[in-house]
């Protein structure tokens, strides 16, 4: 075994802990990794790097067991497996996984025993859990759900792409495939998204649908069990003016639904999982974490929306001044609403719902809670609450998501 005295004093100290490094010269560790924020007998293999002091790595983990991986500024819970690849700014609770190759940036969480396969872009991703990404996926933006154990989840097929970046050149765009209020609950069907296929954001997907392989999907698909296959694509070509929008309310709606749903994650991490992942600290730094990945993630979809309001001027002068055909006195209307109200909006957006918004369906939704198994894992005491339980969780977070959806007035209608 080499000399400890000769290796860097970052790497002694994981190793005097317990940390296993098998080849520990090729393993690089910033100053600004806390040792005791990495748990003994975690595994990190050679060429990786460890940086971060928010950086946690809980029991059973293994960095790099592919190929070397850089992890700064990471959660890990229990038992996770980072392959290899870059993670930067990311929350992966028990059992989650990447293949190699994976880049994950900032504003990612990915729940218990969800992840992705090799080659895997996230970025502001949420994957609730169970959801399970293929191969030489680009799926940032978005939030997805469904499923309710590892044999029964949703899936994002290899190759497939969510499309975030207008010829506009705005990412006003994030998908929610699924949702929060029922998703939490572990109980609903699954979503396939097929391999080869893309989504085009802002776009709302259903529990139990079906977008077939080699489909790229843009418009939602609100039916649940339903094979979802689009009309085919006008032939032909017509003028095109960066800047000009038509549809705005269903952008605007599906963005508002978007926030919505992010404002009730946070209040099931605030109030629910405080319960189920206290008492072990790699698991609060998760909480932690996840807690900051959707503050951030709201604050990512606010900004977004701003800067969607801000070119409504531009979109309504291309239409009055003939650069384009004329807006319907709706989509003119909802254009003009949005950039006349768009402050007032910003305030509440980022204020969220007071905490009396769903307040009697989540006390009765609290007091089931805290009848659940106590020293079990968080999706066992999810999968012990009574349907009337369930009921009344999912009446108060539909409440949250009402309550920041419906903020706009008549504009998103």
């Amino acid at each position: 075994m080499a000399d400890m005295s000769q290796m860097p004093r970052n790497v002694r100290r994981l190793l005097e802990r317990g940390v296993v490094l098998p080849n520990p010269a090729s393993v690089e560790v910033a100053d600004s990794v806390v040792p005791e924020r990495i748990a003994p007998g975690v595994v990190i293999r050679s060429g990786c790097r460890i940086a971060g002091a928010e950086t946690s790595i809980g029991p059973g983990s293994e960095v790099g067991g592919e190929a070397p991986a850089t992890v700064e500024g990471c959660q890990l819970g229990h038992g996770v497996e980072l392959k290899g690849g870059f993670f930067s700014g990311a929350t992966f609770l028990d059992k989650a996984a990447m293949g190699g190759g994976a880049q994950v940036r900032p504003g990612t969480l990915v729940e218990e025993e969800a992840g992705g396969a090799h080659t895997v872009a996230f970025k502001q991703t949420i994957l609730l859990s169970f959801v399970t990404a293929g191969s030489l996926i680009n799926f940032c933006d978005a939030l997805m759900a469904g499923g309710t154990s590892r044999k029964d989840h949703s899936e994002i097929g290899s190759s497939y792409i969510h499309f975030n970046f207008t010829p506009h050149q705005d990412k006003a765009t994030a998908s929610l495939v699924g949702d929060v209020p029922r998703g939490v609950f572990l109980d609903q069907k699954p979503i396939f998204l097929g391999g080869q296929g893309g989504l085009v954001g802002p776009a709302r997907i259903a529990y139990g649908a079906v977008l077939p392989a080699g489909v790229v999907c843009r418009l939602d698909a609100l039916e649940e069990d339903t094979l979802h296959v689009p009309r085919a694509l006008a032939g032909g070509k017509s003028a095109f003016v960066a800047g000009s929008y038509r549809n705005i309310r269903r952008i605007l709606r599906n963005n508002l639904l978007y926030i919505g749903n992010l404002w009730a994650l946070r209040e099931w991490y605030r109030r629910v999982r405080v319960r189920s992942m206290a008492g072990d600290p790699f698991r609060e730094a998760c909480r932690e974490g996840a807690l900051g990945r959707i503050e951030g993630g709201i604050a990512e979809r606010v900004k977004r929306l701003r800067e969607l309001a801000g070119k409504m001027p531009r979109s309504l002068e291309c239409a009055r001044g003939g650069e384009v055909a004329p807006l319907s006195p709706g989509d003119a209307a909802a254009q003009q609403a949005l950039a006349d109200r768009w402050q007032g909006m910003e305030e509440r957006l980022r204020k969220g719902p007071d905490d009396s918004v769903g307040v009697r369906a989540r006390d009765e939704f609290l007091g089931a809670w805290e009848k659940t198994p106590a020293g079990v894992t968080h999706i066992d005491a999810v999968r012990a609450l009574p349907p009337e339980a369930r009921e009344a969780g999912r009446r108060w977070l539909q409440e949250v998501v009402d309550d920041v959806a419906g903020q706009d007035g008549a504009s998103a209608r």
